[in-house]
């Protein structure tokens, strides 16, 4: 299997008041198509850095960078931005949702920037809202709606363009526990329903423990675990409906 992910002896530094300071350090991994993967580490670790280097956000300074075939170290301009609208989704920790368009205006959006046709645009967006139990809420706005339905939004949305990739970014952070956990199970399924890899950023050590492999960066270098025997992985579902 090609992998999805390919990085190889990433290092990236800022410099700031004539310092350099190194955020990666030689980061090497690898991730195959349909994987789910977690990110943890402290605060200035690098999490960041390394979430906006594989969503095309930053472009990596040295080493090696390939993601669905996509090498983003000769990538920039147009190529770039295509590659944000059409290979990766985001899912953040406030939403990121506009609030002054309905759930289905903001998946419409989405779809009308990366050219989709109107008739293709509207089925899409009812397609993704029903896949996320939200087809009684594509015309609410964001105020309108609890925090889990907001970021249900948002993951629909990261879906709308079919992309290879999907970055959650803190995606349970402002949720409750109960909220939080179905979350994760709606983000759980996508890589075996729609064939994307996920990368889960979170500095809640029993959620990353429920991916199949577990990132952890350290001081700009990242450990990489893939055993299966690992405390708190398994995470109940809430009973009731989602909120």
């Amino acid at each position: 299997m090609n992998p999805s992910i390919e990085v190889e002896n990433l290092s990236h530094a800022y410099v700031r008041r004539a310092q350099t300071l190194e955020i990666l350090r030689g980061v090497t991994f690898s991730a195959n198509k349909a994987s789910y993967l977690s990110l943890v580490g402290p605060s200035g670790s690098g999490k960041t850095t390394l979430l906006s280097i594989l969503g095309g956000l930053e472009q990596p300074q040295s080493g090696r960078v390939v993601v669905a075939g996509h090498d983003l170290a000769t990538m920039a301009g147009d190529r770039l931005a295509e590659y944000r609208q059409k290979t990766v989704g985001f899912v953040f920790q406030h939403f990121g949702l506009l609030e002054a368009l309905t759930a289905f205006e903001n998946l419409e959006l989405a779809l009308t920037l990366s050219g989709t046709p109107a008739a293709r645009r509207r089925l899409r967006a009812h397609e993704l809202l029903a896949r996320v139990g939200l087809s009684d809420r594509l015309d609410h706005r964001p105020f309108e709606l609890s925090g889990g339905e907001r970021q249900r939004v948002a993951i629909a949305r990261a879906l709308a363009n079919g992309p290879e990739l999907v970055l959650a970014d803190e995606p349970t952070g402002n949720l409750d526990d109960d909220t939080a956990a179905s979350v994760i199970d709606l983000l759980e399924s996508l890589p075996a329903e729609h064939g994307c890899t996920l990368l889960v950023v979170t500095h809640n050590r029993a959620l990353a423990a429920r991916a199949r492999t577990r990132l952890t960066l350290v001081d700009g270098q990242v450990q990489t675990d893939t055993s299966t025997e690992v405390s708190g992985r398994h995470w109940a579902r809430p009973a009731g409906p989602v909120r």
